[in-house]
């Protein structure tokens, strides 16, 4: 593939003015091969103008775990073995990898994805489709992650998490709400510091007045003062 033909070809199709530029100044394949963003482009010739592999580009887009995974899922439309030592280093792309190209475990990628708590508790619940032992330790870590893990892969109370959960106000209410259903004593002090999820807190989980967390609740500056007196004062008065 002449280097000069290939930038006319990408013209045709659209591509961005900037990059055709720093392409047009360029000497040929080497060179191109050697730039930062040569990965990207090369993926996106692929998809966009040749509709097809392109084995000339293929160790070039192989070097990114991004554009690795993007070329085997919308050109390959299926594994990659040669792109997988580059693809498993990355958890986000390593669990994009196993959902959407492998879609089912890839042990290979494993050790990498379950360090990371978004990608780990994501590679439990689509992938693995249940507990996953390996990547519980970095979930059990992060509050959000850590309460989806709960909610939509164990269904019910984890207390391997429950310490992180309990310190962040947004998710400690959404686990006492969806997981416990009720009041969760150990994080009341996080929650009622915090005058948006303290209203939550009274309104869906106590279902009434919280007079320890009035003092923040009340003094909010935004509509959340409001509410609590029309939503849980008003409606305990009536």
């Amino acid at each position: 593939m002449e280097f000069y033909d290939a930038i006319a070809r990408a013209r045709q199709a659209g591509a961005c003015r900037e990059a055709l530029e720093v392409l047009e100044s360029m000497t040929g394949w080497d060179e191109f091969a050697r730039h930062p963003q040569a990965p990207k482009w090369a993926c996106w010739y692929a998809v966009s103008v040749a509709g097809a592999r392109v084995p000339e580009l293929e160790p070039i887009i192989a070097r990114d775990p991004e554009y690795a995974y993007r070329y085997a899922s919308e050109v390959i439309r299926g594994p990659w073995p040669q792109a997988e030592p580059t693809i498993a280093k990355h958890p986000q792309w390593a669990y994009c990898y196993a959902a959407g190209v492998i879609r089912g475990p890839w042990p290979q990628a494993e050790p990498t994805i379950a360090k990371h708590p978004q990608w780990a508790y994501r590679y439990a619940d689509s992938v693995i489709l249940g507990r996953w032992p390996q990547g519980e330790a970095a979930i059990a870590k992060h509050p959000e992650w850590a309460y989806r893990y709960a909610a939509d892969v164990i269904r019910g109370r984890w207390p391997q998490g429950e310490t992180a959960i309990a310190k962040h106000p947004q998710w400690a209410y959404c686990y006492a709400f969806d997981v416990i259903g009720g009041r969760w004593p150990e994080a009341e002090p996080a929650i009622s510091q915090h005058p948006e999820w303290a209203y939550c807190y009274a309104r869906h989980v106590i279902g009434g007045p919280w007079p320890e967390a009035e003092p923040v609740i009340l003094l909010s500056d935004d509509e959340t003062a409001l509410f609590y007196r029309l939503e849980v004062l008003g409606r305990t008065e009536s």
